[in-house]
């Protein structure tokens, strides 16, 4: 019988060789033993990233987030976004407000309430200086709980002949930070767009809880990574539901 943790192991593996497929011939990814060493080995490239984003914060607001994320990732094109895949869309979130970074730094995208900026994906000392200049967003406090609330999408993109649809986007907020929901659902929403799941004109209902619950599948992406006491045993901290008719 499949265990649930072999499950995620599982869906960790197929990002792992979707990335860097070299790593699977190093690795048994289907044992926990084999899948931590990778884990602990790309971990370890991350701080040396040859091509990263930048994502620069005045303030975090879910919703709006959500919204500006997906707007950035489909603007990034597929040569850069190849790239970027390569080093697990890496992105590094600064404080600042853009409206006093404009004249200085170029930025590939802004929010529409400005509230943030993106520069890249690019190589990595494209964004030295403002890296430099700027410190790491502060998003240590717990993630703030919030109602429901629904997202449309890349609502001014071209929908190419897909039809809109609607998907929860469930956040785990049990023992996770602003930082931790940053990192976690930056990689799922650029990764969902990249790849086609999330498109022109989507609703996502951003939904919170504790835990993701477990009769909220089926999935069509997840975001999946160990705890801090507990490395090698796996959470999903974030998901896209499959199409959904009543929410």
């Amino acid at each position: 019988m499949t265990t649930a943790q072999e499950l995620l192991r599982e869906q960790v593996a197929r990002r792992i060789v979707t990335a860097r497929p070299e790593l699977a011939a190093r690795f048994d990814l289907l044992t926990a033993e084999g899948l931590l060493a990778a884990r602990r080995e790309i971990s370890r490239a991350a701080q040396d990233a040859k091509v990263l984003a930048v994502c620069v914060l005045r303030d975090f607001d879910l919703p709006a987030w959500v919204r500006a994320t997906c707007a950035f990732a489909a603007r990034v094109d597929r040569s850069a976004a190849a790239d970027w895949r390569r080093d697990f869309t890496r992105t590094v979130f600064l404080a600042g407000n853009p409206d006093n970074l404009d004249d200085r730094f170029a930025f590939g995208h802004v929010a529409d309430d400005g509230s943030a900026a993106w520069q890249g994906p690019a190589p990595a000392e494209e964004s030295t200086a403002l890296r430099r200049l700027l410190k790491l967003f502060d998003g240590s406090a717990g993630l703030p709980t919030r109602p429901s609330a629904v997202v449309r999408v890349l609502a001014d993109q071209d929908a190419r002949g897909r039809a809109p649809v609607r998907r929860e986007l469930h956040v785990a907020t049990a023992g996770v930070t602003i930082a931790d929901c940053l990192v976690h659902l930056n990689h799922l929403l650029v990764e969902a767009v990249l790849d086609e799941v999330v498109g022109p004109g989507d609703e996502l209902v951003v939904r919170q809880a504790p835990w993701l619950p477990a009769s909220a599948g089926p999935f069509a992406a997840l975001r999946i990574d160990g705890t801090a006491d507990r490395p090698n045993r796996l959470r999903a901290y974030t998901a896209l539901t499959e199409e959904i008719h009543d929410a």
